[in-house]
């Protein structure tokens, strides 16, 4: 019999510290290979952290509600070890051969606790399963969800690891979104152009209010802490309000004919089981406008040398979510590949999965331009913050019934306010009108996407 420490992997790709929410288990019960143990909350995603070892739970050392740095030992387990396995014996799944000062590698993240290797930390990774896939756990979850066979899939990553797009594109066979006025998307997926001479620091930074002492604890007030999204959230955007200049524009349209194609969608058989709402409609949109402007899809890069703009050939398409954590910006991978119905869909599961407050920390990274939908709160508009990495963000309104002048006559027609905010050192007045107008257009023309 050994006692196997378990340390808390980078689940993230970066992450430095979770909070325990819940512990599915308790000293003394019995875990198999990737039983849930317990829910860790990142800066940006809950997730459910599967058991590497086949034992018995030994001792939880972290406490629910507690924060705990990657690396630190969270939970013991007892096992049989390898070498005196025999009947009844439980031991560790099958796995490859250690690495040169470590110890065997577990199901779900690569080396074990206990070993004194320099290399990857444990959940950087990949694990490779008795038919040969590589794939991180997540990676396997998500394959899982999406009933993919990992065995059929097509690996992109390094070391001929499957990777996040790999799955989703195996899952949707995607049809290039295509309409002859517009150009193509290119071969190249991002191109750097040099940027101008950056401003002056003090034109494109506020200067930040000093901070104000905290208020004397008594029954009046309430101290929350800041931690979690919370704290991701405010620091990403204290940091684009002061380092991008922005400017909004917005435009005021008639979008009755967005709801009388909703309408047809939601009773067309082939968009049965899918929900179908005016968001997919202004997703669409912005793909297409993207694609005719793109620097609203580039990105400010500072260098050694000044600075760049990197202009982005694909669409991560970004999805502002209120949920019960708090606000996420989950993405679609590659959205401008997707027709109509498949991008329904991926807007199906990423609200979905954002309600249950189990998006993928993949899916909130390498966003390229953002949508908020303020309109489900019954907001007109509003001057939305860029995402920091991105240079575009489009606030779509309340869609309602008002008097608007058709053929010289006043009638009731669905309107609605688009507005955008831009990163002014990237793109300038007549890139930003000429994009809120492209997306107007269609709003009031859906037929411009017709594929």
């Amino acid at each position: 019999m050994s006692t196997q420490n378990f340390n808390l992997p980078d689940v993230g790709e970066g992450l430095t510290e979770a909070e325990i929410v819940a512990w599915k288990v308790a000293p003394g019960d019995t875990v198999a290979i990737n039983d849930v143990i317990c829910e860790i909350e990142t800066a940006k995603s809950l997730v459910e952290l599967p058991s590497p070892h086949a034992g018995v739970v030994g001792e939880l050392l972290a406490a629910e509600g507690t924060t705990v740095e990657v690396g630190s030992p969270i939970i013991t387990f007892v096992t049989d070890a390898r070498d005196d396995a025999g009947p009844g014996v439980i031991a560790t799944a099958e796995a490859p051969a250690p690495e040169e000062g470590g110890g065997s590698v577990l199901v779900g993240y690569g080396s074990g606790g206990g070993a004194t290797s320099r290399r990857k930390r444990p959940a950087e990774r990949p694990v490779r399963s008795s038919v040969g896939v590589i794939a991180k756990p997540p990676i396997r979850k998500l394959a899982r969800d999406l009933g993919v066979d990992l065995t059929t899939v097509a690996p992109t990553g390094a070391d001929g690891e499957v990777t996040r797009d790999d799955v989703v594109k195996h899952a949707e066979q995607a049809s290039v979104f295509r309409n002859i006025q517009t150009p193509e998307w290119g071969d190249v997926r991002e191109e750097t152009v040099p940027a101008p001479p950056s401003a002056p620091a003090g034109l494109a930074r506020g200067l930040a209010p000093a901070p104000a002492s905290s208020p004397a604890s008594d029954d009046r007030t309430e101290s929350i802490p800041v931690k979690g999204v919370r704290k991701a959230t405010s620091s990403a955007m204290v940091q684009s309000a002061y380092s991008a200049p922005h400017v909004t524009v917005w435009k005021e349209i008639d979008a009755s004919r967005t709801m009388e194609l909703v309408k047809r969608l939601k009773a067309s058989p082939d968009y049965a089981d899918i929900r179908v709402s005016p968001l997919l409609i202004m997703a669409r949109a912005v793909i297409w406008a993207a694609r005719r402007t793109p620097l609203v899809n580039a990105a400010w890069i500072d260098t050694e040398d000044g600075a760049e703009i990197a202009v982005r050939h694909y669409v991560n398409l970004g999805i502002a979510a209120a949920t019960p954590r708090g606000l996420l910006v989950p993405n679609i991978k590659d959205a401008q590949d997707l027709s109509m119905k498949d991008l329904a869909r991926a807007l199906n599961r990423l609200t979905l999965t954002a309600r249950e407050g189990k998006t993928p920390v993949a899916d909130q990274q390498h966003g390229t331009i953002t949508i908020t939908n303020i309109g489900v709160f019954g907001m007109d508009a509003g001057t939305p913050i860029i995402n920091p990495g991105e240079s575009g963000i489009v606030a779509m309104g309340t869609i309602s019934q008002k008097p608007w002048v058709v053929d010289g006559e006043v009638r009731p027609r669905w309107v609605t306010t688009v507005a955008g905010s831009f990163d002014h050192r990237v793109i300038d007045g007549d890139g930003m009108s000429r994009f809120i107008a492209d997306v107007a257009s269609v709003l009031e023309e859906p037929a411009l996407l017709v594929e």
